[in-house]
């Protein structure tokens, strides 16, 4: 089984330089960070993990920049976002940064997709929080236009682009109805999520794992209804707190990556979660 790790780097954590070269010397698959443009201080949105925000979510460095470090001082380590709230950018300016990124890292970035927690972060970008999902599906589509080999248009309720030159393109080519980089959909378990991964994503970024067995039969069966390669589908545990016996639980379900959380630290706390993490990345079939 891939590990790959998650973390709030911030600007008073390790650098995303240091950290990427020790999950490559290690042997880690991947490093996936998580995104907040900023957090607004009055705000009536709960912390979905209970009690008072953390410090770190409001410090979270922007992850396209800090992962286009990473990819510079690294040849195999997976890139990934853990996840991108894509409702609150632009979508063009979006196609291009992820096209730029898995084009400048030979086609390693994971783009991890979310609706997000916030209401007033959002409010901010101008996105309406009851129409945020299918904001998101739109700007999936018009991402893939401006992804495709040749200029394509996109027509849609809340965005739309000409047919356009728009180069670099993303390294891995379509896949029934996708596009562009791997794409993963973080949310919890339901038919509305689903349908969104069946539609636009290769699999599930489902936080912590917990549910799996009961929620995976549900996806599949969604999967199939929509045409899709039952062999395609990808379901990726994210900021897990993994054990032996965890693990083994969800390679039973068929899954072959796990993404560990680690604190949002300097140097030498971060490192010593490594080493706590080491034994299930060299473990045999790792």
């Amino acid at each position: 089984m891939r590990i790959a790790v998650t973390i709030f780097l911030t600007d008073e954590t390790i650098t995303p330089v240091r950290l990427a070269r020790e999950l490559e010397q290690r042997g880690f698959a991947g490093l996936y960070l998580p995104e907040h443009t900023h957090i607004p201080v009055e705000r009536t949105s709960p912390y979905p993990a209970g009690g008072e925000l953390p410090r770190e979510y409001g410090r979270t460095l922007d992850p396209f920049v800090a992962l286009g470090q990473a990819a510079a001082v690294t040849e195999r380590l997976g890139l990934g976002t853990g996840i991108t709230l894509a409702a609150q950018h632009d979508p063009i300016d979006l196609a291009k940064q992820i096209a730029t990124l898995d084009h400048l890292s030979g086609g390693r970035f994971t783009l991890g997709v979310g609706f997000g927690w916030n209401v007033e972060e959002a409010a901010d970008h101008g996105v309406e929080w009851r129409t945020r999902r299918a904001l998101v599906r739109e700007r999936m589509g018009l991402m893939r236009a401006l992804w495709a080999d040749e200029p394509t248009a996109y027509e849609g309720e809340f965005a739309s682009v000409r047919a356009s030159v728009a180069y670099p393109k993303p390294v891995q080519k379509p896949r029934g109805p996708v596009s562009g980089p791997r794409t993963l959909v973080g949310g919890a378990a339901g038919p509305k999520l689903f349908a969104d991964i069946c539609a636009y994503a290769d699999g599930w970024l489902p936080i912590g794992g917990r549910g799996l067995t009961e929620a995976l039969p549900a996806l599949r069966a969604a999967w199939a209804d929509a045409g899709r390669d039952p062999a395609a589908l990808q379901v990726v545990p994210y900021a897990v707190r993994p054990s032996a016996g965890k693990l083994d639980h969800f390679a039973e379900l068929g899954v072959e990556e796990v993404v560990a959380q680690l604190p949002p630290a300097g140097e030498t706390e971060v490192l010593r979660a490594l080493d706590a993490l080491q034994p299930f990345v060299t473990a045999p079939g790792s």
